[in-house]
């Protein structure tokens, strides 16, 4: 059976791939490579709601991740949560837009989605603790 620490490992590992995934994306759309733009954005798409799905099934059948962490652990993961509760609620919007070709909605998505996606990676990768 996972532990906590380990789930959280596993997600910041994970959270690093993908972002490193849409930065590729974000790459793809400075160089003008719209079609690969669109391609990454949909992998990064799968790959980040499969994370969040499976965390959420994590959660919900048998695996406590906090119970073994001190009150500060809780706190770093309600501030992670905080960012990434609604990246995870604005990503499929962005992407529907994206592929409806709603320029400025999905721009804006985007941006927020940006902001969003940023506090989850700092505050996931940096603030929670992993260790046992």
């Amino acid at each position: 059976m996972l532990t906590g620490p380990q789930i959280i490992l596993t997600l910041k590992v994970l959270v690093t791939a993908v972002t490193i995934l849409f930065a590729a994306a974000m790459l793809a759309l400075i160089l003008g490579k719209k079609r690969l733009h669109g391609r990454l954005n949909g992998l990064f798409f799968v790959l980040t709601m499969t994370t969040v799905v499976a965390f959420e099934l994590l959660l919900r059948f048998g695996v406590d991740v906090t119970s073994t962490f001190s009150d500060e652990a809780r706190a770093a993961l309600r501030l992670h949560l905080l960012f990434a509760i609604p990246s995870a609620l604005v990503l499929p919007a962005m992407m529907l837009s994206g592929a409806r070709r709603w320029k400025l909605f999905h721009i804006a998505c985007g941006v927020l989605f940006l902001l969003l996606w940023t506090g989850t990676f700092v505050t996931g990768v940096f603030f929670l603790p992993h260790g046992g």
